[in-house]
């Protein structure tokens, strides 16, 4: 430590015994704590971050918060804006908004939010920690808990595509095998044997995308060797697209960044505790209060049956935008039980639509077709607000399966090697050729979750005499679980002068999931295709995904191929 540090946390020190949380301005920058920690925020930049007597970020480049790349917040001014018998609210002004801590007299750590004033329209936003690599060796989401690599080994080793990196064994580093699906994690942090930091966000409604939406959590910096503890409220490394406008007011959060010795048991208890908090009673916000503690509602498919188990959202109202592309406002994500019932819990009064698809499951597994209601009001109340009757799901009638493989729940989970850990080039271990016969083979081990390598996937399966009419006709529905430009296909059926479709690389919207380690979901897309009955023989028939472009790691995720009379 240099003499400058070393005098500085003297002061930091003497701040902090005057005792209880505060802000002191000193030379343009801000400090802010309370006697257990405190951090020196610049115009862009926050550090030294003092805890347990250790600046914990050291030579990294601390706390900053910004958009679409390095565009960052420059700070202005900082004020107290609210006070409560033991917390102060810090609001950090620059053009853009205000973010805020709320920092607690007895608290190692604060509460963060920001609220928008003049975002431009945007793909990510973020806020950030980058900690010394020493004291923060180790990451953890819910899904993960490891060692992050060692910086000597990026060192020398070659780049093969953005922030992923070949080392001397064959294998690969990169960041975004730390990723996760946002609305499962618990907590997440980095941390050492005396020091964790941890995020701990327990309202999700303000962030882009649906069940499905996944982001970057945490990682090593490649050029630095940092440890990042990553918060993507707003961000798009996943889907094809998602580029929003925000009100003037929109708040982001609040979310606990929440300092410990390291312990994943304190930090657990810590996020039930949150969780069972939420909505926060200390943020003095009209709109932020003004809710509906439970909505309830009923989905029943228009044949009748129940929309057994059903992904449901509350989302945009009169949105043309996918689920996984609305962010712009509030958002809440359930699931309907067996019956079709499903609810929402602490949801901002508003005007929403209602959308539903199928998640699996014996009655929607082969369910295609999604559910959108517009105009559903939402008052608050302290008490259960049930919707008014809902209208029926569309589903269409007189169809026959002819065959189909994986059920329709927009993820490729049921597949051979679907659902792994996140893991860069996992599409290489797919082959490049297999023949799936439809009573013989079983998805989860003959059908492979993405397909990318120049070759053939045949479907064998058979029509019976009195199944193949020559007056009726087939419709062939393709469900991918995702699509990464570079690959494209075409569809035979029963030999290459019968082509039926195809999946073009240029023409399907384009996401980066398969080449950024995902192996369930990017961005969900339907393709329907009218096969002529003429086409269908007694007998054995081969349907074939022949891929006639390959681009290494660029292709798509399977979700369902189904094959119907219609």
């Amino acid at each position: 430590m240099t003499i400058t540090n070393l005098g500085l946390g003297l002061l930091f020190s003497q701040l902090c015994a005057a005792a209880g949380p505060f802000l002191q301005e000193l030379d343009g920058s801000w400090v802010i704590g309370n006697d257990l920690w405190n951090i020196t925020q610049g115009a862009v930049y926050g550090k030294p971050l003092y805890y347990k007597d250790k600046d914990v970020i050291g030579e990294a480049v601390g706390h900053y918060v910004g958009y679409n790349g390095e565009n960052n917040l420059n700070f202005t001014s900082a004020e107290i804006v609210a006070r409560g018998d033991n917390y102060i609210d810090v609001s950090f002004s620059a053009a853009q908004g205000e973010f805020h801590w709320v920092i607690f007299d007895d608290l190692p750590g604060a509460y963060q939010y920001f609220v928008n004033r003049a975002l431009p329209t945007l793909g990510v936003f973020r806020s950030l920690f980058r900690l010394d690599n020493e004291t923060f060796p180790n990451g953890r989401t819910n899904i993960k808990d490891d060692v992050l690599p060692p910086f000597s080994l990026y060192v020398g080793a070659p780049e093969v595509q953005d922030e992923t990196f070949q080392i001397a064994n064959g294998t690969y580093l990169t960041k975004y095998d730390w990723s996760a699906f946002i609305r499962d994690i618990d907590f997440y942090g980095v941390y050492g044997s005396d020091f964790g930091s941890w995020y701990i966000r327990p309202g999700k409604d303000y962030f882009n995308g649906n069940h499905l939406k996944q982001e970057l959590i945490v990682h090593r910096e490649s050029a630095t060797g940092d440890a990042v503890q990553l918060n993507v409220v707003h961000g798009t490394h996943f889907q094809a697209s998602s580029a929003d406008d925000f009100s003037d007011g929109k708040i982001f959060g609040p979310w606990l960044w929440y300092l410990n010795d390291g312990s994943k048991t304190d930090a657990a208890a810590r996020q039930q505790h949150e969780f069972a908090s939420w909505p926060y009673a200390w943020l003095n916000d009209t709109a932020y209060q003004s809710r509906a503690a439970v909505v309830t509602g009923q989905l029943t498919l228009s044949d009748g049956r129940p929309a057994s188990g059903a992904a449901v959202f509350l989302g945009e109202n009169n949105s043309a935008k996918t689920t996984l592309d609305q962010g712009a406002l509030y958002n809440y994500a359930a699931y309907a039980d067996a019956s079709g019932a499903f609810n929402f819990t602490d949801v901002r009064a508003g005007t929403y639509a209602l959308y539903a698809w199928a998640a699996g499951g014996d009655v929607l597994g082969n369910v295609t077709t999604t559910f959108v209601q517009n105009d559903i009001a939402i008052a608050a109340d302290e008490a259960s607000v049930a919707l008014p009757a809902l209208a029926a799901w569309p589903v269409p009638s007189n169809r026959a399966p002819i065959f189909q493989i994986g059920t329709v729940d927009r993820t490729a989970d049921e597949f051979a090697l679907g659902g792994a850990p996140y893991t860069h080039g996992l599409v290489d271990r797919a082959p490049a050729n297999l023949t799936y016969t439809v009573g013989a083979s079983a998805a989860e081990a003959d059908w492979y979750f993405a397909q990318s390598a120049l070759g053939a996937w045949d479907v064998v399966f058979d029509v019976a005499a009195a199944a193949a009419p020559r007056n009726r006709s087939a419709l062939l529905s393709v469900a991918l679980a995702g699509f990464s430009r570079g690959s494209s296909a075409g569809i035979y059926l029963n030999g290459a002068g019968n082509k039926v479709g195809n999946l073009t690389t240029d023409s399907i919207p384009t996401d980066p999931s398969l080449y950024r380690s995902a192996t369930r979901a990017g961005e969900w897309h339907l393709y329907e295709f009218p096969v002529d009955g003429a086409l269908l023989v007694e007998g054995e028939n081969t349907l074939s995904f022949v891929v006639e472009r390959s681009t290494r790691w660029r292709g798509w995720l399977w979700d369902s191929v189904l094959l119907e009379w219609v």
